[in-house]
């Protein structure tokens, strides 16, 4: 895999933020990094596990939407999010690539995956890698397994703890399809049953 890190935003202020606090030396090292722990989280050690994926180009971009979004291998993240930010920025971009570099990596059941659990394994390998913030939901949180984000990374990191391989178990079964089913042939039970017994384990952490 090969790597690319594009400052497209040079001249605003948040380009120049990246530029002082970041850089593009640092981004192109912490993303081996990052794909390296993705790849070991996923226990894709064989060429064959891996999603094929020629290069990897984040590009700091002067877009006003979300702080970052990825399209296929390009993660586009925003200056102006960049600029804004109130705190250790190092720390918030690395979590940031974190989070969206998975997204280049993992299977969504070619695209049968609900959108929360895709982002709930992103948020996963936040979590594992401690770059969580603060604010990120605590054990037991949530409305629904498959909310996504911060809820459902606390969820698969329950399952986790349960049978060790998990994630990495469920990534590979979505490598060409989804179904709910998958969960009970890893754990031997259907999903809401495992999210009834996550939830009643936590009600008395969280009233």
């Amino acid at each position: 895999v090969k790597y690319r890190a594009v400052n497209t935003a040079t001249n605003t202020p948040g380009g120049l933020r990246f530029k002082s606090e970041i850089g593009i030396p640092y981004t192109l090292q912490i993303m081996k990094t990052i794909n390296q722990f993705i790849w070991d989280i996923f226990q894709q050690h064989n060429q064959s596990d891996q999603k094929l994926v020629e290069t990897v180009t984040v590009f700091i971009d002067k877009n006003n939407g979300s702080e970052a979004v990825t399209y296929g291998e390009n993660i586009n993240v925003s200056s102006i999010y960049l600029e804004g930010y109130k705190g250790n920025l190092k720390w918030e971009y690395t979590s940031l690539l974190y989070h969206e570099i998975t997204h280049v990596f993992q299977w969504n059941g070619e695209g049968k995956a609900p959108i929360g659990l895709a982002e709930g394994i992103a948020d996963y390998m936040i979590l594992k890698s401690n770059y969580y913030p603060p604010a990120f939901a605590k054990r037991g949180q949530g409305e629904r397994w498959d909310q996504g984000y911060d809820f459902t990374a606390r969820f698969l990191e329950y399952c986790e703890g349960l049978k060790p391989g998990f994630v990495a178990s469920l990534n590979k079964m979505m490598r060409y399809d989804y179904s709910e089913s998958y969960f009970k042939k890893i754990m031997g039970k259907p999903v809401g049953e495992l999210w009834a017994e996550y939830k009643a384990m936590y009600s008395h952490h969280n009233g």
